[in-house]
């Protein structure tokens, strides 16, 4: 398969100039706002779309340079998988964030629970939708008894 290409729909904006510092997943970031500025040609596609209390966002991580397939992830000390992981250094740098939507004002969007950094390149939305997207799991691999530590940890610049 050849090179696939994206282009960016939008820009996230947050409180977070940096990578060192930012919450590694959105149950870290409870309460931080941020933004999105949608490009105006993508604007008819926001229809509808306030109607929905929580959104999907997939994004470039526009900061993270090559990657590793093997990497110590920010919960735990022991060299895992990427795949096996959530970390920026990734084959495609692709990241993923559930974030509650406060409002949909033209192509601004407002947003909560923020763990992204300032500036990143929006790929797409999608509406969270509980019954499609949250499932019970028998098991979670190395991160069986370490997701309470998710609040208080913290980027520390480790992948860029």
């Amino acid at each position: 398969m050849g090179e696939i290409c994206y282009r960016p729909i939008g820009t996230i904006h947050s409180p977070f100039a940096e990578v060192k510092g930012v919450p590694i997943q959105p149950t870290g970031a409870v309460g931080v706002r941020g933004t999105i500025e949608v490009a105006p040609e993508f604007a008819e596609g926001l229809k509808d779309l306030e109607g929905f209390s929580h959104i999907l966002l997939l994004y470039h991580f526009h900061l993270s340079k090559g990657y590793s397939l093997v990497v110590t992830p920010f919960l735990d000390d022991t060299p895992r998988g990427v795949f096996a992981t959530r970390a920026p250094r990734r084959p495609n740098c692709i990241g993923l964030s559930a974030v509650r939507l406060i409002s949909v004002d033209g192509c601004r969007l407002t947003i909560e629970d923020v763990d992204i950094v300032d500036g990143t390149p929006l790929l797409d939305i999608k509406p969270y939708v509980p019954r499609f997207d949250a499932r019970e799991v028998d098991r979670i691999g190395w991160l069986e008894g370490k997701t309470d530590q998710v609040s208080e940890t913290k980027a520390d610049g480790r992948f860029i």
